[in-house]
């Protein structure tokens, strides 16, 4: 299980990389948020890091950029994406 310093450290990853992610899928802002189920106020206060992102928001975002080959490896050079995380989503998920 991961803890509440381990969510913050993935969090701030995605926050700081979260515009080259939504970038590399050509959406914009409105788009990633109708994707995840936020406002587009939300992604671009995130974006602009006025307001922290929620951890079912990153879940959210994670998965969405997961499901995409081209954001997917760059979860893995950011080091968003972990076998740690992956063991914490696998073992969540039973």
């Amino acid at each position: 299980m991961l803890d509440t310093s381990q969510k913050s450290l993935y969090i701030a990853r995605m926050t700081d990389n979260l515009i080259i992610l939504r970038k590399k899928l050509k959406l914009t802002q409105a788009d990633l948020a109708k994707r995840v189920g936020i406002s587009r106020q939300t992604v671009m206060d995130i974006e602009n890091q006025k307001r922290p992102m929620t951890w079912n928001v990153f879940m959210s975002l994670f998965g969405l950029f997961r499901e995409n080959e081209d954001t997917s490896s760059l979860l893995v050079f950011y080091s968003i994406s972990t076998d740690e995380l992956s063991r914490f989503i696998t073992n969540s998920e039973i």
